[in-house]
C-alpha cells in the first residue's frame, strides 16, 4: 500500500473523529493538514512515474 494512501486514510479518520467530537476541533485541522500532505505526495509520486 502506498504511503500517500495510508496518510490519506489517517487524514479521513482524523476528520471523522474531529467532526464527531465537538471538543476535539484540533483534530479537524490536523486531518485537513494530513489530507493536503497526502494529496501533494500522491501528485508528486505520479509526476515522478510519468517522467
Amino acid at each position: 500500500m502506498p504511503t500517500w494512501l495510508i496518510i490519506l486514510l489517517v487524514g479521513v479518520v482524523l476528520l471523522v473523529f474531529g467532526v464527531a467530537v465537538e471538543a476535539a476541533k484540533i483534530l479537524i485541522w490536523i486531518g485537513i493538514a494530513v489530507l493536503v500532505v497526502s494529496l501533494v505526495l500522491g501528485l508528486v509520486g505520479r509526476g515522478k512515474k510519468t517522467v
